[in-house]
């Protein structure tokens, strides 16, 4: 097995369980505003996200553009007329603070990081990934940390690693893993950095012919395996 200095954690949907905030947060913010709320317009409005999070990895669309769009398109699907951008705020004040961790994660991130340095690399909004930080357990075995929408770069964009990478203080990349859910912009971008890549695939979907995706793992705790 190579020599990994460095392991490169993805957030949402790796060691965060965003979907939980993403059901919390949708509920909390509909009921504030008195809109009508139900399994329908949550399915609705997260096939919506998807979409717009795809356009935001192509670059077709800002981090600021997002916040409010994706809520524009919702409220045209669903019949509601309303300001996207005070909803917007809610939402996002709401999703900010659910920070449920996806099972394992609470034990394995302090485990490696005895042998590991440990970096996270996120395409997130600042004002939702710093607050659900600040209360997590994890923050202080990160010893570097980037957000996209900080710094105007996402995944899979190779800027955005070699942004990281001066934080890392330019490590080999043989050197380095990374490891996410996302094929599109984790593993995707992962191989065109020239990085091994790691896919936790915990719903087992089935494994794409590309990226280069050098490992898979079901749950965190397979990770020990790799390593």
């Amino acid at each position: 097995m190579k020599p990994y200095t460095w392991l490169l954690f993805d957030l949402d949907n790796t060691l965060f369980d965003f979907n939980l905030a993403e059901v919390k947060a949708l509920a909390n913010s509909f009921a504030e505003f008195g809109f009508p709320y139900d399994e329908a317009t949550g399915d609705t409005y997260r096939a919506i996200n998807k979409r717009i999070w795809t356009q935001l990895e192509l670059g077709e669309i800002t981090s600021s553009e997002l916040r409010t769009t994706r809520f524009t398109r919702l409220f045209e699907a669903v019949g509601i007329e309303a300001d996207p951008e005070p909803f917007s705020t809610a939402y996002l004040r709401h999703l900010g603070s659910c920070s449920d961790l996806i099972e394992g994660a609470e034990a394995i991130v302090p485990q490696i990081s005895q042998q590991y340095h440990i970096a996270l690399i996120t395409n997130g909004l600042s004002d939702v990934q710093r607050p659900r930080l600040t209360a997590s357990p994890l923050l202080p075995y990160f010893e570097a940390l980037i957000i996209s929408d900080e710094v105007g770069i996402a995944k899979p964009d190779p800027g955005i690693f070699d942004l990281l990478f001066e934080q890392m203080n330019h490590p080999a990349k043989e050197e380095v893993l990374i490891i996410g859910d996302s094929v599109s912009s984790d593993m995707q971008g992962g191989a065109n950095y020239g990085i091994a890549t790691c896919w936790f695939n915990p719903s087992g979907k089935p494994r794409p012919a590309s990226p280069r995706i050098d490992f898979e793992i079901g749950q965190l705790t397979d990770l020990l395996g790799i390593l």
